[in-house]
């Protein structure tokens, strides 16, 4: 995947494989020590029901998505579900 600067995906739309609309990008976290990016934190598509998602929450509901999920970069962020 080519290099896309962390600023260009704020607020960026988060998409299921399968089409479903997961959510909006929140944040991103990562490792301090080894700089590797950890999860995409989505804030959920409010029509969105937790039983439709396979990805852990947050205590604010937000889902942690493994970087190692997402597909791709364009329009949307496509991350495997």
């Amino acid at each position: 995947m080519a290099d896309i600067l962390a600023e260009n995906l704020s607020g960026k739309a988060v998409m299921g494989s399968d089409g479903t609309e997961l959510g909006m990008l929140y944040n991103i976290t990562m490792d301090l020590k080894t700089g590797s990016l950890s999860d995409l934190l989505v804030t959920p598509n409010e029509e969105l029901s937790p039983a439709q998602v396979p990805f852990d929450r947050d205590e604010s509901g937000r889902f942690h998505v493994p970087v190692a999920d997402v597909q791709a970069v364009k329009d949307y962020i496509v991350v495997r579900t």
